[in-house]
């Protein structure tokens, strides 16, 4: 099938699995005759092994290494079952930070009446992390705006 064909099947940008090949996650195809890749099922069910790893949030390097220990079936699996827990415990983290935004953000806000900038509680606890209830430095790869 050619990459468009793929991309439709998998859910895919085409720009997305050029990358993926050329990063080596995705094996490059054979050409035809008119240089097009031709993909055939192994790419498609590699596609979206990677694309369900990648929702779930693994890396790129971990699923590199998914990716071999699924090249090797052979292997033993424990190797499979690190890289998840290191990721599922991150995540966890993550979790944890951002219920201790959530929940300072809540107070702060709670704290504002309205009225004047010049009297306002949230623009006073931003200005000083002293009036923080809790340490919840921003580490979770959120978009700061």
């Amino acid at each position: 099938m050619k990459i468009g064909e793929l991309s439709r099947r998998t859910g895919t940008n085409i720009e997305t699995i050029r990358y993926y090949e050329r990063i080596g996650l995705l094996p490059s195809p054979i050409r035809t005759g008119s240089n097009y890749r031709d993909f055939g099922d192994a790419h498609r069910a590699r596609l979206t092994f990677i694309r369900h790893a990648r929702e779930l949030g693994f890396t790129i390097d971990g699923i590199r290494s998914l990716l071999d220990l699924s090249d090797h079936p052979e292997r033993d699996c424990g190797e499979a079952d690190r890289i998840a827990s290191l990721h599922l415990s991150e995540i966890e983290g993550k979790l944890a930070q951002l219920t201790a935004l959530r929940d300072e953000l809540h107070r702060i806000v709670r704290q504002c009446r309205g009225g004047i900038a010049g009297d306002c509680k949230v623009i006073e606890a931003l200005g000083d992390h002293g009036l923080c209830a809790d340490d919840h430095k921003a580490g979770t790869g959120l978009k700061h705006y």
